[in-house]
C-alpha cells in the first residue's frame, strides 16, 4: 500500500505542477471541487441531479479552466514542452477531453431527437422527465469514462497506475479544496499566473 500511495501523490504532483500554472485556472478548480462534492452528496439522494450538478458546473468550471486559461508554451520550470506534457498525460489529456466533452454535448441532442434512443430508454413526458434522462445520461458517461481510461491503463501500463489514477480522480475534489482554496484571493491581488511558474509561460 506504501507504493500505492506513493504513486498517487506522484500523480497528483505531475498534475498540479504540469496543468495548473494558471490562478483563474486553479480558482476554477476550487469551484469545480466544491460543486463535485455536492454532487457526491446528492448521488445519495438523486442520481440523475447528482449527474447534472456534475457537468452542468463542475466539469465546465474545471475544464474551461484548462482550455481557455492554462498557459501552452514550454514550461521553463518543468522544461517540458506541451506536446510532451500532453504525450506523457496518464489520464485525460487535452485531444482525449474533446471527444470525452463532445459525447456530453451530444447526449441531450441525441435525446431530443430520438427521445426513446432506440428503444434503450422511456420516452420522455415532459421537460424535467428529459432532464432526468440527461442527467442518467451524462451519469453513465462519467462512470464509463472513468472505467474505460482505468482498464485502458491497466494494458498500456499497469494495474496499479490504473488503479492510482481512478482513485485519484474520485479524490481530486477534496484535494483541489486543500490545494486551490487561496487561488481566489490571489486573482483579486492581480496574480494571474501562480509564482512559481512565472518562467513557463513561454
Amino acid at each position: 500500500m506504501s507504493e500505492f500511495f506513493k504513486q498517487l501523490e506522484i500523480q497528483r504532483w505531475d498534475d498540479h505542477r504540469y496543468y495548473h500554472h494558471s490562478r483563474v485556472n486553479q480558482a476554477l478548480h476550487f469551484v469545480s471541487a466544491i460543486s463535485f462534492l455536492v454532487a457526491y452528496g446528492w448521488l445519495f439522494v438523486d442520481p440523475a441531479i447528482a449527474a447534472l450538478i456534475a457537468w452542468l458546473v463542475s466539469m465546465t468550471t474545471r475544464q474551461s479552466g484548462h482550455f481557455f486559461f492554462e498557459p501552452r508554451g514550454y514550461d521553463h520550470v518543468n522544461q517540458a514542452s506541451h506536446e510532451h506534457k500532453e504525450a506523457i498525460k496518464v489520464g485525460y489529456n487535452l485531444q482525449r477531453k474533446v471527444v470525452l466533452m463532445a459525447l456530453w454535448a451530444a447526449a441531450p441532442v441525441a435525446l431530443l431527437v430520438q427521445p426513446d434512443l432506440l428503444g434503450l430508454v422511456e420516452p420522455h413526458d415532459s421537460w424535467m422527465g428529459y432532464l432526468r434522462q440527461v442527467g442518467v445520461a451524462w451519469l453513465a458517461l462519467g462512470v464509463g469514462g472513468l472505467l474505460f481510461r482505468t482498464v485502458h491503463l491497466f494494458f498500456i501500463q499497469d494495474v496499479r497506475t490504473g488503479l492510482v489514477w481512478m482513485t485519484k480522480i474520485l479524490t481530486d475534489p477534496f484535494h483541489d479544496i486543500k490545494l486551490y482554496h487561496k487561488a481566489p484571493l490571489h486573482l483579486l491581488r492581480g496574480e494571474w499566473i501562480d509564482p512559481a511558474y512565472h518562467g513557463g509561460r513561454g
